[in-house]
């Protein structure tokens, strides 16, 4: 008896053992999520990695890297990872900590003394961590219409001189806002302790030691380009080739290209505390500073039920942190025009999954990333490809709802021939403090929008309702056309603009909010 009972409660450690440690996902059923996602989607090519415990189980690539050339993916294709380049660039920050050349908390003017912010207060005490912390103050991407579009003429002496500008929506430290500039800004901090470029720095202090000889830290860097993805985006309904669109001043924020390849030699050493090389005697970055990275430094709040049983979320140093199902997650995202990725690493299981897309949807890479997920956490019967589906067809119908109103109310008054307005009083040139100058002209007769410093950003206006136009951008890829409000003087005189997308899905660097132009004399 005493045995069976041995035997009985045996038996039922393993059960209990079976249902506690998971399955992982196999790669047929990798395939099958990725197939799914990219015909839901309509995404051309995606390229998949999964590391565990310190070893590549999967890196493979789907479908092509360009409509224009139907070559196929592979897990060798370069990518722009775009924000996944910020831990990088904290990385490199680190390195210099561990040289003993700089602290976190050194002030930003004790490395550029020309850096300044709209309050003094803020920038006299603006550390090297607030950089990097999205906590500044400044809204969500202020003044990233410096760089995005990439036609712009601004550089890195501008972007630095024009964070002064940019108004504080929110106490210093008290509340997260994703920002690029100060990125930026932190890349020349590099640059100014080190002696090398950031891109120097990234190559020679990070890539080569790692063996990364398929990445760089910009695309023009890249020493072979025939095995690289063209980005793709929806042009009036349809997915195409769209330009590739970067400004190099911005690496620091979101330059680098690599392969899933070489981002799984990247997530094995950020896994192992810092530490490389086939037998992990090599140290990048003292474990000490890699723990920094991984501590949690602005709040992010978590708001209704979460998939994953979230309780707590944050950035670190360049690293989205949270809990999931009892676990920590760093992960990050990344997004250029018509390019998407995402790392994600939960250490305790060893576990790394990298998805990059070569189309702006992320409910593609969030689909796949999460089914991943799902298999080590243990979580069945989770479609997250229809769920995101279903996710994405209400946005788009929401947004869609929103832009028809305006454009039928448009049509309709012109129909109705209430739509003629005196557009002669509204020409001229108007000037905001950071962005610089517009023209409001007429061309061929249409009212015109055309930006000095941005010159991508030109395009026909018409009239809407009092003073406000809609500005239709010639580049259809961006999905990002504004209202144009002037604002009046005393005398009902044309003295200014203001700006605002129209579509709330209008991607957050396209900040025309934060502009206010007043006209030149």
């Amino acid at each position: 008896m005493k045995n069976l009972k041995i035997t009985f409660i045996f038996f039922i450690i393993i059960c209990f053992a079976s249902d506690l440690f998971a399955q992982p996902i196999t790669i047929s059923q990798v395939d099958t999520v990725v197939e799914r996602a990219m015909k839901t989607f309509n995404v051309p090519g995606i390229a998949v990695a999964i590391v565990k415990d310190g070893k590549t189980l999967l890196e493979k690539g789907y479908g092509v890297t360009s409509l224009n050339t139907m070559q196929k993916m592979n897990e060798h294709t370069r990518f722009g990872i775009a924000s996944n380049s910020k831990a990088f660039t904290t990385a490199s920050l680190g390195i210099l900590v561990d040289e003993g050349k700089l602290k976190w908390n050194d002030r930003v003017t004790d490395y550029i003394p020309g850096f300044k912010l709209y309050a003094p207060y803020v920038t006299e005490n603006f550390t090297i961590r607030d950089l990097i912390t999205h906590r500044s103050g400044m809204g969500l991407g202020a003044g990233d219409l410096m760089i995005w579009p990439d036609s712009s003429t601004f550089t890195l002496t501008d972007i630095i001189h024009n964070l002064r500008y940019l108004k504080q929506v929110s106490d210093f430290r008290t509340k997260y806002d994703y920002d690029n500039l100060l990125y930026i800004v932190a890349g020349e901090v590099v640059a100014r302790v080190s002696g090398m470029s950031w891109e120097k720095f990234v190559q020679t202090k990070i890539m080569d030691p790692l063996q990364m000889t398929e990445s760089a830290p910009n695309y023009e860097l890249l020493k072979d380009k025939n095995n690289v993805i063209d980005p793709h985006a929806p042009v009036n309904g349809k997915v195409q080739v769209i330009h590739r669109d970067w400004k190099y001043v911005a690496d620091a924020a979101g330059g680098i290209y690599s392969s899933v390849h070489d981002m799984c030699k990247w997530v094995t050493m950020q896994m192992n505390d810092g530490k490389y090389g086939d037998d992990l005697t090599k140290q990048l970055l003292e474990k000490s500073t890699h723990e920094e990275m991984w501590t949690p430094q602005t709040i992010i709040p978590v708001l209704g039920p979460t998939p994953y049983n979230t309780h707590f979320a944050s950035y670190g140093l360049g690293w989205f942190l949270s809990d999931e199902m009892g676990y920590k997650v760093a992960t990050h995202t990344g997004g250029l025009a018509g390019i998407v990725t995402q790392v994600t690493l939960i250490p305790e299981m060893k576990l790394g999954i990298i998805v990059f897309t070569n189309q702006q949807s992320g409910a593609a890479f969030r689909s796949i990333t999460n089914t991943i997920k799902d298999s080590y956490y243990g979580i069945k019967g989770k479609d997250w490809v229809k769920q995101y589906k279903e996710l994405v067809d209400k946005s788009v119908s929401d947004a869609k709802a929103i832009t028809d109103k305006i454009w039928h109310d448009i049509d309709a008054a012109q129909l109705k021939n209430t739509a003629s307005v005196d557009f002669s009083k509204y020409t001229g040139t108007y000037t905001d403090p950071w962005f610089g100058d517009v023209v409001i002209s007429e061309k061929n007769g249409k009212p015109w929008f055309d930006s000095k410093n941005s010159p991508r950003l030109t395009g026909e206006m018409v009239y809407y309702k009092g003073n406000t136009f809609i500005v239709k951008w010639d580049d259809r890829s961006m999905d990002a056309d504004a209202y144009v409000m002037f604002t009046l003087d005393y005398q009902g005189n044309p003295d200014g603009i203001k700006m605002k997308p129209i579509s709330p899905l209008t991607d957050f660097s396209f900040d025309f909010q934060d502009l206010d132009f007043a006209r030149k004399k």
